[in-house]
């Protein structure tokens, strides 16, 4: 589902009387089902395969947001496909080969043109070789634009659960960098493997362990990720109450 759906869908909802924290009395058709994209590169892109899918089945479940049930892959290199996603991961276990000049560039339109990309170390190092080399391509991707901690008090901690720590398999980092147009998080960065702690085999097993906080920090990475996922869609709702008009002028996609 691509944000243009997504939003005309919430504009419709609001003259109806409903804001986007309504969020379990939407009804959205099939062809604007919620999906994540992973990003694909040379290399271990897809280090935790199951990830994805069991946090959407989290999203549909506990906020009623019709999901897809299968994974969306796309190539840096086709920018159409990368402006179809409002929100995508980019995961690595190892370091990243560098980006082409043309993946910047459509890296570069896509999270300028609203969308959100979250970096996600699946190892257990904290500033692992994957996220040292995804930090050296953002630079590139956007170089004006500082790295920076995502302060306690911003909405992405409040978008549908209170978040005291963004903890995922592992609790590496306290808190989560990230990149900023104004006060809008185009770029999200985790040293925690999110995806680690979201994944399910197919006999509904979570795959890995959670450490050291187990059960409790693995809830607490499923909540963060509910959260990533609002936060995308509906930008900062929790914060200043903005309406979905004012949304779709401010988060346009059509680029010049």
């Amino acid at each position: 589902m691509n944000r243009r759906s997504f939003l005309k869908l919430l504009a419709a909802q609001t003259a109806a009387g409903s804001l986007c924290a309504s969020a379990p009395a939407w009804a959205i058709g099939p062809s604007s089902r919620l999906d994540i994209a992973l990003l694909k590169y040379p290399g271990n892109w897809n280090p935790r395969p199951n990830g994805l899918r069991k946090m959407l089945q989290e999203v549909e479940k506990r906020t009623s947001i019709a999901v897809a049930t299968r994974s969306v892959h796309v190539d840096p290199n086709n920018r159409e496909q990368l402006l179809e996603h409002p929100l995508m991961f980019w995961a690595g276990d190892a370091a990243a080969p560098e980006l082409s000049a043309q993946e910047v560039d459509n890296l570069r339109v896509y999270l300028k043109a609203g969308g959100t990309l979250v970096i996600d170390d699946a190892s257990s190092d904290r500033r692992g070789a994957f996220e040292r080399s995804a930090r050296a391509q953002l630079r590139r991707i956007l170089p004006n634009t500082p790295i920076q901690g995502v302060p306690r008090s911003h909405v992405l901690y409040k978008s549908f659960y209170l978040i005291p720590e963004p903890v995922g398999r592992v609790a590496n980092a306290r808190t989560m960098d990230g990149m900023f147009n104004d006060d809008r998080a185009m770029v999200l960065i985790s040293s925690n493997d999110l995806l680690g702690a979201w994944s399910r085999d197919s006999l509904g097993r979570y795959e890995f362990d959670v450490f050291p906080g187990g059960d409790r920090q693995r809830e607490m990475s499923f909540r963060l990720g509910i959260n990533i996922v609002m936060y995308s869609l509906c930008l900062n709702y929790k914060e200043d109450q903005v309406h979905v008009p004012f949304i779709l002028k401010r988060r346009k996609w059509k680029v010049d």
